[in-house]
């Protein structure tokens, strides 16, 4: 039966037992006594040659038992023999899967180091393409407005050619006076080829605005002429309303400013000789002799009076040296002045001082007028003296002519002091004096 179940044993377990006689073989027990001899007073070892027979007894029957577990063991194990089998079946074809995993997840890695590579090159691309992205919309930004500057648009070249002088063609005015003015501001703009192709047409429409304004704004100076015309109102209703144009000519047309300004300087000045010319004849009419040379001490008797005596009553003698109510005139000084035609029409008469203060009154009213306009309208201060050269040129002539044959010394005392009172009144500061 033992020689069976080693048989058993040895084809399940492929022989591995123990011989006993072959393990006593290879222990030596040559020096044992010596060494007995020399630890025989250890209570350990007394203890242990004292109890050694029950201890092998024991030995025995612990080995004794040892063995049958070890048989009933086996048997379990034989028992078992199909589980461990299919276990280790299992166990194969598990080493087999998890190869097969360890070589995919292997692969994953490889393929991931790869998406890794991919991803941060990505990355690199996405942070240049976003650097060049920023780049190009702060260029379109300028190039925008570049162009925004520069570039006529077909409404803008339209208005300019076509369209008439109101409100809306002086938008367009300030809309192209703004691209000639960007085009003149930098030298690096002008160097430019897209400048370089739109500049002609630029200048195109800066000749054709200096020529349409400067025809309109001439023909309104025109009108100034025509008989009946008020010209304070239209200067305020009209030329005020429209002062950009003549900015617009400053700015980008000099030369045709000039023009402009010299053709309102000429046409008012005739306009306003003219209107002082005939005031001033109208007020002739008007005038009271009040002397002549033979009511004044130091008259020649030898010279023969070629005014016949029949005249002398015309003139009023009670005026010739008493200034009476003569002096009512200086608190009067800011009145309206004369309407020769009412005058007239009611046969009155005045001394010259009066004719004198409404030919001042008009005059001041009319050079405080003229002066605020052209200083506001073309900032000119020196078209003022330019257009008043004839008024003053015909108001001088018509003085000359009155002082040298005038013999009335309260008069020109009177003259004097409302030149002096019309320089404190004048509201543009006594220019006039």
């Amino acid at each position: 039966m033992t020689g069976v179940q080693e048989q058993q044993y040895e084809e399940f377990f492929g022989g591995f037992f123990f011989d006993e006689d072959a393990l006593s073989k290879d222990i030596s027990l040559d020096g044992l006594d010596k060494e007995l001899e020399e630890h025989k007073n250890y209570d350990v070892l007394i203890s242990i040659l004292a109890n050694g027979e029950k201890q092998r007894d024991m030995a025995t029957m612990v080995e004794g038992n040892l063995g049958h577990i070890e048989q009933d063991l086996i048997q379990d194990y034989i028992k078992d023999n199909d589980s461990l089998v299919l276990l280790h079946d299992q166990i194969h074809d598990c080493d087999i899967v998890l190869s097969q995993i360890g070589s995919l997840l292997s692969g994953f890695q490889v393929h991931i180091g790869s998406l890794s590579s991919e991803l941060r090159s990505l990355h690199e691309k996405s942070l240049d393409l976003g650097v060049r992205l920023k780049n190009r919309k702060l260029a379109e930004t300028k190039l925008a407005a570049f162009v925004e500057e520069i570039v006529a648009p077909p409404g803008l070249v339209n208005a300019i050619i076509d369209g008439e002088v109101n409100d809306d063609y002086i938008k367009s005015l300030n809309m192209l006076s703004k691209k000639l003015r960007f085009a003149q501001v930098d030298p690096l703009l002008n160097a430019s080829k897209a400048l370089k192709d739109i500049k002609q047409e630029l200048e195109r429409l800066r000749k054709k605005a200096l020529s349409k304004v400067s025809a309109y704004v001439i023909g309104i100076f025109s009108s100034m002429r025509k008989p009946g015309t008020n010209i304070q109102i239209l200067q305020q209703n009209l030329l005020q309303k429209y002062r950009y144009l003549v900015l617009f000519l400053k700015e980008h047309g000099i030369e045709t400013y000039n023009d402009v300004c010299a053709a309102y300087v000429d046409k008012m000045n005739k306009v306003l000789s003219e209107d002082f010319r005939v005031y001033l004849e109208s007020l002739e009419s008007l005038k009271l002799d009040i002397g002549v040379s033979t009511d004044v001490i130091g008259y020649d008797a030898n010279v023969l009076d070629l005014i016949p005596r029949g005249r002398e009553q015309l003139r009023n003698h009670r005026f010739m040296f008493s200034l009476g109510e003569r002096s009512n005139i200086l608190k009067e000084i800011d009145q309206p002045g004369l309407v020769p035609c009412i005058s007239e029409a009611n046969s009155l008469k005045y001394p010259y001082e009066v004719i004198f203060r409404s030919l001042q009154k008009l005059l001041m009213d009319t050079a405080s007028s003229e002066y605020i306009f052209i200083k506001a309208f073309f900032r000119e201060e020196s078209m003022f003296y330019q257009v008043f050269e004839g008024p003053f040129a015909v108001i001088d002539e018509n003085m000359k002519l009155t002082l040298a044959n005038s013999h009335d010394a309260i008069c020109l005392m009177l003259m004097i002091c409302i030149t002096k009172k019309h320089s404190w009144l004048c509201p543009t500061g006594g220019f006039l004096v």
